[in-house]
């Protein structure tokens, strides 16, 4: 479970990267995966106990969150 989680959060941030940078109108699913991303990880850090990744998702996560709403408003 502990490698599940490391690695779909790894996947999910290397997606979002990709949708955001390739401009391709896949923005809004981005944003999506970058939350899932954050969860995942986050989730992975607190069974760790790695303080300082768990920290930086819960800005990863707001960051996916504001996305979500700036392109949602826009469509």
């Amino acid at each position: 479970m502990i490698k599940f989680l490391e690695w779909a959060g790894v996947i999910t941030a290397i997606l979002y990267s990709l949708f955001v940078a390739l401009n391709i109108g896949l923005e809004f699913l981005g944003f999506f995966l970058l939350l899932i991303s954050a969860l995942l990880i986050g989730i992975w850090a607190l069974k760790l106990k790695y303080k300082g990744i768990l920290f930086l998702q819960f800005f990863y996560a707001s960051a996916a969150v504001i996305g979500m709403f700036r392109w949602f408003g826009q469509s």
